[in-house]
């Protein structure tokens, strides 16, 4: 998620050139989907995950087609429901197992789909999107899986947000120095508050909710906050690369579902990795 600095408003918008009582509603909307699936059967969260990440990874498809760039979505959803069931049920080795069944589905589909012309270029894109999004929202089903799984999940999107809001309200207030030319509306200030927010939530959960250190907690926020902002440029990369401003429009208020997407599988495995070190 992109933060904004200050500016004038433009015409019907917010100053910041968002919708905010549609992307206010639709965080909510969102927020409460998450929790019910999550604190009532476990199953349906994954059911949540894998459809939200599927839609993301359509929007990828959809937006590489627009530079001739052929990525049969059919394999790459399958792949994406058998890594959330083998990480679920199986463990990290099941996953890393199933991502490369599917790599090399994709290879032979690609070798008898469209002949030998871009095979190459389309192949390493298959594959690109069945690594991500695909793979890595598999890290979610390892959250997901001990018995304070559910906790475990709320730390990890928790500190992400607060990523993203810490950094668009220090953005808009205090915005003054841009952070990278790949996104000139992200500001060292805003990266500042992404780094305060993630770190006082990050203690907060992780003591209140898993019995950890507040300090671990606070390391887990910076280290998510560093993380989110790279999610973030890396999907701008992308967008930049393929000449699109936002990958979808499914969500009013924020774009496209990978648009919303691109911190969270950013710090996913580190996020899974200090969590299974620290609890």
């Amino acid at each position: 998620m992109e933060e904004r600095t200050a500016g004038p408003s433009p015409s019907g918008g917010s100053r910041t050139g968002r919708n905010l009582p549609a992307a206010i509603g639709v965080g909510l909307g969102l927020a409460a989907l998450v929790l019910i699936s999550l604190y009532t059967v476990k199953e349906l969260f994954l059911v949540v995950v894998t459809a939200a990440v599927g839609v993301g990874v359509v929007e990828l498809v959809r937006a590489f087609a627009t530079r001739g760039i052929r990525v049969p979505a059919a394999p790459v959803l399958a792949g994406l429901a058998a890594m959330q069931a083998a990480a679920y049920w199986g463990g990290g080795v099941w996953l890393l197992g199933t991502f490369v069944v599917f790599a090399l589905a994709l290879l032979v589909w690609r070798m008898f789909a469209d002949g030998t012309d871009g095979y190459v270029r389309d192949a390493t894109a298959s594959v690109f999107i069945l690594f991500y999004p695909a793979l890595l929202a598999g890290f979610v089903a390892l959250l997901l899986a001990p018995d304070d799984g559910s906790h475990r999940v709320v730390v990890f999107i928790a500190v992400t947000v607060a990523s993203d809001t810490g950094g668009y309200a220090a953005g808009v207030l205090f915005g003054r120095h841009p952070m990278s030319a790949i996104s000139p509306k992200k500001t060292w200030e805003g990266f500042a508050g992404s780094v305060l927010a993630c770190t006082v939530v990050g203690a907060w959960l992780v003591t209140w909710l898993l019995g950890g250190e507040w300090w671990q907690g606070a390391l887990l926020g910076a280290l998510a906050a560093a993380l989110a902002t790279m999610g973030d440029l890396i999907e701008s990369m992308i967008k930049r690369d393929l000449g699109i401003k936002d990958l979808g429009s499914i969500l009013p208020g924020h774009g496209g579902l990978m648009d919303r997407l691109d911190s969270l599988v950013a710090t996913l495995v580190p996020v899974w990795l200090l969590l299974s070190l620290f609890v």
